[in-house]
């Protein structure tokens, strides 16, 4: 072997093996995709804490020139040291530790200011399943109907099975005005159904404010969709401006919100947590737990509550279940369960290892990881929130039977337009309100569901979801409140 060749290898087993030296480039908490955690922080060199034996390093030494000086076709050095670094990480089964070449760290530090392209979702590795964690408000994911928990089966018409995370992720990545079409399987459906999505700029606005009137007191609500860069800030902001027009309670909404900087999430905890009781705790490998405090002196003169959903992971959980150990009510669904922290460690060249180092535990020194927080108020949303883009060849029609007629169905229904039953068989009563969806829609009026009836049902339902008319999760929360 090459000085050269050696001199890579073992520099290689040193930083990944004898303990990886230099400074931190970030802690992590959320899973990875078009939405990734980080806060940028200095920190001493991790020390080594096993030995590995000179054997061990001239085995893969060994492997490295055998595959160099034989293999039948030439294979760059790079490739082999990437791929050993991958494989090592493999082994782990964590879904959140992983490599990022150069070209993902530079897409990477565009996600942390918020300002990249893509079709806008967080994505994770669930099951060996790369799977939509939450689509980011605004975003074309969002607008397309994407959902917590959807599966990504291929990418314009590549299966993503056997990829890793990045590698899956860079295939749904792509400039703004591009078209992906990803292949889902959803949870509850028969089958997977194509959507297609355009990609575009995502939204930088992370923080939403408005004021509801209930039994004449002033509610503040603030939407958080992310964690990034400048959202504590705008979060304190927007709260002062509605503390100012003399709200009486607050609702924090973080549903969808897959998470984001560490050091976001504990600015606007301190705004809440008085200073008697930790806002997080940290727990090593050793089992050692690290409190952190705020100086804040007591909590708010007015009630607060936290809406959640399967959608909200990470520092959206720790923002939850914070709260919920003060006293305050949780409401919505299960969260998604992301409790361990990652550290993305530089390997000198302008790629990183992201590694999980530490559980985050609760105030009270709970895990949620794979368990979610629990609401102290579970609502679920209308039935017409959880159905799936229908999938026909042929039309639908009067007294067939088929999950895709039970989908029509509920949306129907959703619409204000009544089916008769939502069982997916095709009744009188459902050809009756697609006569009605028709004629009111300038349709052709057959009865009959085509591509392009489907097409409108669905365009509309997604619609309504967005417009938050509906919305019995936020309802409750602000019923609850007082």
């Amino acid at each position: 072997m090459s000085l050269k060749r050696s001199h890579i290898i073992l520099l290689l087993l040193a930083a990944l093996l004898l303990g990886f030296a230099g400074a931190y480039f970030g802690v992590q908490l959320a899973g990875q995709g078009d939405n990734e955690e980080s806060t940028e922080q200095t920190i001493e060199t991790i020390p080594s804490t096993e030995e590995t034996s000179t054997s061990d390093i001239e085995k893969v030494e060994q492997a490295f020139s055998l595959i160099k000086d034989n293999y039948l076709e030439d294979v760059e050095d790079s490739t082999l040291i990437e791929g050993a670094i991958q494989g090592m990480l493999s082994t782990l089964e964590d879904p959140y530790s992983s490599y990022m070449d150069v070209e993902t760290m530079a897409q990477f530090n565009e996600q942390i200011e918020s300002s990249f392209e893509g079709i806008g979702a967080e994505v994770s590795m669930v099951n060996s399943m790369v799977t939509i964690v939450a689509p980011i408000k605004d975003s074309p994911a969002e607008k397309a109907g994407l959902r917590p928990n959807d599966q990504v089966l291929s990418v314009d018409g590549e299966s993503v099975e056997g990829l890793d995370l990045n590698e899956a992720v860079a295939k749904i990545r792509g400039e703004k005005g591009s078209e992906v079409v990803l292949e889902i399987q959803r949870p509850g459906a028969s089958d997977p159904f194509d959507i297609t999505i355009v990609r575009d700029t995502i939204p930088l606005e992370t923080v939403y404010n408005s004021i509801e009137e209930i039994d004449g007191k002033k509610t503040g609500v603030l939407e958080v969709t992310n964690f990034s860069e400048h959202t504590a800030e705008e979060f304190e902001e927007q709260l002062t401006m509605l503390e100012e027009e003399g709200i009486e309670g607050l609702v924090i909404d973080v549903r969808g919100n897959p998470g984001g900087l560490l050091t976001a999430v504990e600015d606007m905890l301190k705004l809440f947590v008085p200073e008697d009781m930790p806002y997080l705790q940290i727990e090593d490998k050793n089992g050692e737990k690290t409190p952190y405090f705020s100086d804040l002196s007591e909590k708010k003169d007015y009630p607060v509550s936290v809406v959640i959903d399967e959608g909200s992971a990470s520092a959206s959980e720790i923002l939850a279940v914070a709260m919920k150990e003060m006293g305050y009510d949780i409401v919505g669904q299960t969260s998604f369960g992301k409790g361990t922290v990652q550290q993305a460690v530089p390997m000198g060249d302008g790629s990183s290892i992201k590694l999980t180092f530490y559980k985050w535990l609760s105030p009270e020194g709970e895990s949620i990881h794979e368990k979610g927080v629990e609401p102290t108020v579970e609502v679920k949303q209308a039935d017409y929130f959880y159905t799936n883009p229908i999938q026909i060849e042929e039309a639908l029609e009067f007294d067939q039977t088929a999950d895709a007629i039970e989908n029509v169905q509920i949306m129907l229904e959703g619409l204000g337009y009544n089916p008769g039953r939502t069982d997916g068989y095709f009744s009188e009563e459902t050809e009756s309100a697609v006569n009605s969806f028709q004629e009111e829609n300038d349709l052709d009026v057959t009865g009959k569901v085509n591509e392009e009836t489907a097409g409108l049902i669905e365009a509309q339902i997604i619609d309504k979801i967005r417009s938050g008319e509906d919305d019995r999760q936020l309802e409750k929360s602000l019923e609850e409140i007082y």
